[in-house]
């Protein structure tokens, strides 16, 4: 007899061996059909896979977040396998889930059409509705090769061949496909209803650039049809707020090939918006207690050497130059820099804590087909922060540094935050009593401040534990942001000190901090967030003054040149055009206020004021509409388009 234990503590015993869906019938007839697979003693396994001592069981729906990984795989196989009936001589590689989907990679003479990915789709739904059983079967390595070789499946053989000699190595199958995989997946193709491919991209094989560039497909799966079409509608908005499309349409920035991959030209209006968030930035900083520093772009290799990262990080670094006979870096970090500047003079435990802030442009090498319009690029400007301090000093100054993360994002409109606390992996340098120390201190920090955290257990770096701050945009997406980061690393390495209380020396805790991340990656963050709808005190552009004839082109400039002189973003349109097609133009490019000007407002010396959103808010005079300007661009309201395209505050 086996002893079953479930979730809720309770037990219940059976002959062995058990499987998992003979527990799930025992529990309830109907329970059995609405379970895809199990965790016994935290070992995600198949519903069919024998239980033969004692164990935990827990039976995973399929809308859980294991099941709708397990899903996806799933329904990656159902591709994979639908590609091999329609294209007969396209090999299969890999198809992982990935966030809110999966893909797979293939290898096929001539590239996927819209029209190809449309059939796929429909021999999925063909092979879902042949309901075929998911089986299993064990081999060991070279038989499993040998079997793909015979095959034809080339790749498949090429990633078994990479495991050691002697190993196990599980294959799937369903109907006459099969492929090597390690696990768990649906019992049957019957339970993949709720799917969609989205797109077809270039992937060089292993990720290497000097392999043969595959076909991967990427598509989404739910587990049920609701949930899938409430996916692709957020989908849809996406699309409409995609950063490059905007980034282009409002004239913000651009990514010029001729200069290379990667590389982010700020345009004059981009440029402008750049510079309220680097002022919004310094402002609160100097507020918080911070001091600004300005370092070199390369340095001497050597450096790097010291700072460890030639040894770890040497992939994401691009090549040395050669200087005066010496091979210089450009830097691919800033912290190794601050560190000098620490070092330049004795420092003494009375200076603590040390707050240097920079906005600090790094370069690392990132391959092309990695590149993602400003969410990856080459080179970016990093609001970074280090803070040097005594152990006893980390609860207050983390404590201020989530104070200042959160103040800062919410001025910009993220309100939803999810805050995770990474401790210490099995690798890892420093003394356990300062791991616990420091760990317990980040937990404190969070919890003084009402917060609450998912805890990383051994997610954090080797060099110390961490926070991540997570925000979420207008349309419920998740992004990583603001790390937190104790290093107990670079101050052995670099042999860093200061004089304590009782005159002798001490290493100082250096603590890591980056809000935004980098100011590109925001950037296109906020604008996805606003769909370019920028509120007032970030527009690049707060307010275009439209003339209804060229009679009153004087009076729209004195009104621009006054508004200038306030301090305000505006611009005038002199054109000799129809008002309306003047309005609708700039309403595209998402202006917040048209400032209309005919007749009776040059007679008044007023301005007419209508909003993007259409509202028409009457005539005024035009020292009332700029104070109304000022006032709203000083309140920092963050608000944004909804999904409906109308504006909320």
């Amino acid at each position: 007899m086996v002893t079953i234990t479930l979730p809720d503590g309770s037990q219940k015993n059976f002959p062995a061996p058990v499987t998992p869906a003979q527990v799930a019938a025992a529990i309830g007839p109907g329970l059995v059909r609405s379970v895809i697979a199990a965790r016994v003693d935290g070992r995600l396994v198949d519903l069919d896979s024998p239980i033969a001592a004692d164990a935990t069981l827990d039976l995973i729906k399929p809308n859980s977040t294991a099941g709708l990984e397990i899903l996806r795989h799933s329904t990656a196989h159902l591709m994979a396998q639908a590609v091999k009936e329609l294209f007969p001589a396209a090999q299969v590689t890999i198809g992982p889930a990935v966030a809110d989907g999966f893909y797979y990679d293939f290898d096929c003479a001539t590239p996927f059409t819209p029209e190809d990915l449309a059939a796929i789709e429909k021999r999925m739904k063909e092979i879902a509705k042949r309901n075929l059983p998911v089986t299993r079967k064990v081999l060991d390595r070279d038989a499993a090769v040998a079997y793909f070789q015979g095959l034809g499946e080339h790749y498949k053989a090429e990633i078994i061949d990479a495991i050691p000699a002697g190993e196990a190595v599980s294959l799937y199958s369903q109907g006459e496909f099969t492929d090597l995989c390690r696990g768990p997946h649906v019992p049957a193709t019957g339970w993949l209803k709720a799917f969609k491919l989205l797109r077809v991209a270039g992937a060089y094989w292993r990720g290497d650039a000097r392999n043969k560039m595959l076909q991967r497909v990427y598509g989404t799966a739910f587990a049920d049809k609701d949930t899938l079409a409430a996916h692709l509608k957020l989908l849809e908005e996406a699309a409409k707020r995609d950063h490059r499309r905007l980034g282009k349409e409002l004239g913000l920035f651009s990514l010029q090939e001729e200069a290379g991959g990667g590389l982010v030209f700020w345009h004059p209006k981009g440029s402008r918006v750049r510079r309220v968030i680097e002022d919004f930035w310094k402002d609160r900083h100097t507020a918080a207690g911070y001091e600004f520093l300005h370092t070199p772009h390369i340095a001497n290799l050597d450096l790097w050497r010291t700072s460890g990262h030639l040894d770890f990080y040497a992939e994401s670094m691009f090549k040395p130059m050669e200087i005066d006979a010496q091979p210089y870096q450009i830097r691919p970090m800033n912290c190794p820099f601050h560190i000098l500047i620490y070092k330049d003079s004795l420092r003494s435990y009375r200076e603590f804590p040390l707050r240097w802030a920079e906005l600090g442009t790094v370069y690392r090498y990132e391959m092309s087909g990695a590149l993602h319009g400003l969410f990856r690029v080459r080179g970016f400007t990093q609001d970074d922060a280090h803070i040097f301090c005594r152990i006893d000093q980390i609860e207050s100054e983390i404590q201020g540094i989530l104070d200042l993360t959160l103040e800062i994002l919410s001025t910009y409109g993220f309100t939803d935050f999810e805050i995770n606390l990474s401790t210490r992996p099995a690798k890892s340098v420093g003394s356990d009593a300062i791991w616990e120390q420091a760990t317990a201190a980040l937990g404190r920090a969070i919890g003084n401040r009402g917060l609450t955290f998912v805890l990383d257990k051994g997610g954090g770096a080797f060099y110390g534990p961490k926070i991540d701050v997570k925000i979420t945009d207008a349309i419920g997406r998740k992004w990583q942001c603001s790390t937190i980061q104790l290093d107990f690393n670079l101050p052995e390495r670099f042999d860093m000190s200061f004089v304590g209380t009782d005159g002798e020396r001490h290493r100082p805790i250096m603590i890591h901090r980056a809000l935004m991340g980098s100011l590109e990656r925001f950037f296109g963050i906020l604008v996805e967030h606003y769909a370019g709808n920028f509120p007032l005190w970030l527009a690049p552009v707060q307010a275009v003054v439209l003339t209804i004839t060229e009679a009153h082109n004087e009076w729209a400039e004195a009104v621009r040149l006054r508004m200038r002189q306030a301090g305000l973003r505006v611009e005038s349109d002199l054109r000799n055009e129809k008002v309306g097609k003047k309005i609708r133009e700039h309403t595209l490019q998402k202006v917040p206020y048209l400032l209309i000007v005919g007749d009776q407002e040059t007679r008044q010396g007023s301005v007419a004021v209508r909003t993007r959103s259409g509202k028409d808010l009457g005539s005024e005079p035009l020292e009332a509409a700029i104070v109304r300007l000022l006032q709203e661009a000083a309140q920092r309201r963050p608000g944004f388009a909804t999904l409906e395209g109308e504006e909320s505050s």
